[in-house]
């Protein structure tokens, strides 16, 4: 993953979970995410997302 936990919690701000990932990209592109973010974002598994906690956990590798 190219992008910073951070940037992506910030393309996320104000998301309500749980979440599906195409929820989480929808969100992404409404708040003008940058293309990196929306990259690793499509990237991520398809799965619910219980809070922004568990987004995070993908980037790190947990």
């Amino acid at each position: 993953m190219k992008s910073n936990p951070i940037e992506v919690q910030k393309a996320l701000k104000n998301m309500n979970y749980p979440a599906k990932k195409e929820d989480l990209i929808k969100h992404a592109k409404d708040n003008n995410a940058r293309d990196e973010v929306m990259q690793d974002i499509n990237n991520l598994p398809e799965k619910e997302y219980t809070n922004a906690a568990d987004v995070s956990k993908e980037f790190k590798g947990d």
